[in-house]
């Protein structure tokens, strides 16, 4: 019986805001400022989507204008700054990690623990010294600059992961493609990364997820729609006079649609990944 409480708790607490999210972006804007809460859509409506995908709609007797223009765009820099985000950190990862897994080299295990080691630093302690790096750099608001911030804060985790998947694998396959004259790069991309596919793909999935949630970096480092992804866009709904609760979740609810379908798809093997990086 606790069991099952405990799930059904579990189940409200994860599912309970999304469907929230989701019924008030199909309530009328009537319903959602009256004193009685509805826990379904008394009025369905589809004008908050309508204002998002391109068509103008009427609110209390005024037209009100659409915001695809800038809600298209931020759904174009969220996609290209995390799909960045998560190759570049990938590539340097495999490579990187498979370094610091077979090679030996003075201070292999002492660089990599520091590197690794900046996961414990939060991030708004570095803040003013990079926003003063990336104005010198002329890299605020460009893609470039939110990549690299992106790379710099997800590479050590990815960096772990592929160690720990590397070293869990036996050194016998790549000592046999050595003994037949392969290369050590060779050896690594025609042999070992095939092998280690769910654990890059982990590292993908974990980065791409981080890089599409981020908030705080694309607030300060992209201060306008060149480059501001839709987790910034989408508070700026709220005005001095009027806070547009169906439209923010109407956004709200388009924007978790590529996180979901990504761990959707991939999540056998994010698992598996996640588990050959546990064990050596």
């Amino acid at each position: 019986m606790g069991t099952v409480v405990a799930v059904l708790f579990l189940l409200v607490w994860s599912v309970g805001p999304i469907y929230w999210s989701l019924a008030t972006s199909f309530t009328s804007p009537t319903d959602l400022v009256s004193a009685q809460p509805h826990f379904w859509p008394t009025h369905m409506t589809l004008e908050h989507y309508a204002k998002l995908f391109g068509s103008t709609s009427m609110s209390q007797g005024n037209t009100v204008a659409s915001v695809w223009p800038q809600f298209s765009r931020a759904i174009i820099n969220s996609v290209i700054t995390s799909v960045a985000a998560t190759l570049v950190t990938v590539a340097i990862a495999a490579f990187a990690a498979y370094a610091f897994a077979r090679m030996k080299f003075p201070g292999r295990n002492v660089l990599f623990f520091v590197v690794v080691g900046t996961l414990a630093i939060p991030a708004y302690t570095v803040m003013i010294p990079l926003y003063r790096l990336m104005i010198a750099l002329h890299l605020v608001d460009t893609y470039v600059g939110v990549t690299l911030i992106y790379v710099s804060a997800f590479l050590p985790l990815a960096l772990w992961l592929m160690r720990s998947v590397y070293q869990s694998m036996p050194l016998s396959l790549e000592e046999a493609a050595w003994m037949d004259g392969a290369g050590r790069i060779y050896t690594l991309v025609r042999i070992v990364m095939p092998l280690a596919a769910p654990g890059l793909i982990a590292a993908a999935i974990i980065t791409f997820l981080n890089a599409w949630g981020q908030f705080l970096v694309p607030l300060v480092f992209s201060p306008t729609l060149t480059t501001k992804p839709l987790t910034v866009l989408i508070p700026e709904f709220v005005s001095r006079n009027y806070v547009d609760y169906g439209l923010i979740n109407a956004a709200g609810i388009i924007a978790i649609i590529p996180p979901v379908l990504v761990v959707l798809f991939l999540n056998r093997f994010l698992v598996s990944g996640l588990m050959a990086g546990a064990t050596k």
